[in-house]
């Protein structure tokens, strides 16, 4: 039996819905591009930038943000070293570059670098986290994942890293966590509430047509790891996510989370790389032509070639997961600096935020760059994207009454409330049947609201807790998000 409590359920998944008798459909939803937040304009950073990712420190009272600083030429080669960079917030919009003192580049140390490739050759990701675990040894209360290279019979080999920190700032080496990926993207770890574990999510590859075989640098398809520990020290073999039945699509960053609304679901946004083989007559006319010709020549044709957005996916165990294959964020409208490689890189993290609207309810906020690739002329832009409350995906109705029917499950409490949109003709019922066939019906509920609180007409909600009940959702011209009993 599902029991629920009074924990918030999300329509990221079918794991409530009884798929029989559903016919509402799953629509995943885009954010919407709000203003420029960040520019990465400074010596040390420059068109390379990528890889952040931020969380709120209660401790510290600000949002803390790293990300890696990387000046490339137009030609995609040649740099001077990659960094590992850092920037704070009091509210998730202002960022602020502080000057730490700790690494030299040309010359001074008024910058905000934490670390460069001279002190971790091949470092290509910088992922920090605030360890909430109650067992946590003081001194390693902050903990980074990155990439870095050890030698093995004379050569260099690739691994994943962790160091420690008590402060987010000055970090100390840790150990070895695995070599068995290629790490060129933004490996995640974090501490789950939920679970009571630690995950972490890296970059590989396999061979095409075999997900379940570990593949060197070079070969097919990009995918993503998973491991977990109790301890941060003794680690699971990796795995590669599970989606099902669905295509083999090469996958890049995944910056995986616990959703804060709802914990009991791993999140990710991996973006997915899209290599054409050859140029065409559509790269004739498509934005950045020049550019993209010279990195071809410059570098690899792929990165002429390439193009990447980002897709949305959903987990309640961390490794198998619900992946939607429409697409979450797109390049957008043709400028002169997007439907790049690098395109659709969102930060890992994410913060609630008054809305536009006066009154309205807050949004998501969720931050992405543009201008990857551009040469030294161009900085890395950050722009702030929006999305509702649990807005990611929804069931969904027409012009056309559809129903959504769960599976049976156990509630606590003595309201019910729905993050629900209809238009002004659109409608949902809300009807919950006991098992010994009691039935309490809402009245006709409409509106735009990420927390409505639903009027049952025809008795007590509450009289229903704590017994198995199905839930049934009669729709129109709408779409429901999640719900709750409280």
């Amino acid at each position: 039996m599902i029991n629920i409590g009074k924990c918030r359920e999300c329509f990221f998944d079918d794991y409530l819905i009884d798929t029989m008798h559903t016919t509402a459909e799953s629509r995943v939803h885009n954010p919407i591009r709000r203003e420029l937040v960040i520019k990465h304009d400074a010596l040390w950073e420059g068109c390379g930038c990528d890889f952040h990712n931020f969380f709120y420190d209660e401790e510290y009272g600000k949002y803390r943000l790293y990300y890696l600083g990387w000046k490339l030429k137009d030609d995609a080669t040649g740099s001077d070293g990659i960094r590992a960079c850092y920037m704070e917030s009091c509210d998730g919009i202002h960022w602020e570059k502080p000057n730490l003192g700790l690494v030299e580049y040309n010359g001074s140390k008024d910058n905000n670098i934490l670390l460069n490739s001279q002190m971790h050759p091949r470092l290509d990701n910088f992922m920090v986290f605030k360890d909430t675990n109650p067992e946590c040894k003081k001194g390693e209360e902050y903990k980074c994942v990155l990439r870095a290279e050890k030698i093995v019979d004379g050569n260099g080999k690739a691994c994943l890293k962790c160091l420690f920190s008590s402060d987010g700032i000055h970090f100390n080496d840790g150990y070895e966590i695995t070599d068995r990926g290629a790490f060129d993207s933004l490996n995640v770890a974090f501490w789950d509430e939920v679970a009571k574990v630690y995950r972490c999510y890296f970059r590989s590859n396999h061979k095409v047509g075999d997900r379940n075989t570990d593949a060197g640098m070079g070969l097919e398809v990009r995918d993503i790891r998973y491991m977990e520990s109790k301890d941060f020290k003794n680690w699971s073999e990796p795995r590669l996510l599970d989606f099902g039945n669905t295509e083999d699509i090469p996958l890049y960053t995944n910056v995986c989370q616990n959703y804060y609304r709802a914990p009991q679901y791993v999140i990710g946004f991996p973006s997915r790389y899209i290599e054409r083989k050859a140029w065409t007559k559509n790269y004739d006319e498509l934005c950045g032509k020049e550019k993209r010709q010279k990195r071809m020549k410059g570098g690899e044709p792929r990165y002429g070639l390439t193009v990447t957005d980002c897709i949305f996916m959903a987990s309640r165990d961390g490794l198998n997961f619900t992946k939607y294959d429409e697409a979450f964020m797109t390049p957008g409208p043709e400028f002169a600096e997007n439907w790049v490689y690098g395109d659709c890189y969102p930060f890992r993290g994410m913060l609630e935020t008054p809305s536009d609207i006066p009154g309205a309810e807050p949004e998501i906020s969720m931050f992405a760059f543009n201008n990857h690739w551009m040469g030294l002329d161009y900085a890395t832009d950050v722009y702030r994207y929006t999305i509702r409350r649990d807005g990611f995906v929804s069931r969904h109705a027409g012009a056309t009454e559809k129903l959504l029917v769960t599976k049976p499950f156990v509630y606590d409490g003595k309201s019910m409330y729905a993050n629900l949109s209809t238009s002004a003709r659109g409608y949902m019922y809300f009807t919950v049947k006991s098992k010994d066939g009691e039935t309490i019906e809402s009245c006709e509920m409409f509106g735009d609201s990420t927390d409505k609180k639903i009027g049952f007409c025809d008795g007590d909600i509450e009289k229903l807790s704590g017994r198995e009940v199905v839930l049934e959702i009669r729709m129109m011209d709408a779409d429901i998000y999640s719900f709750r009993f409280e």
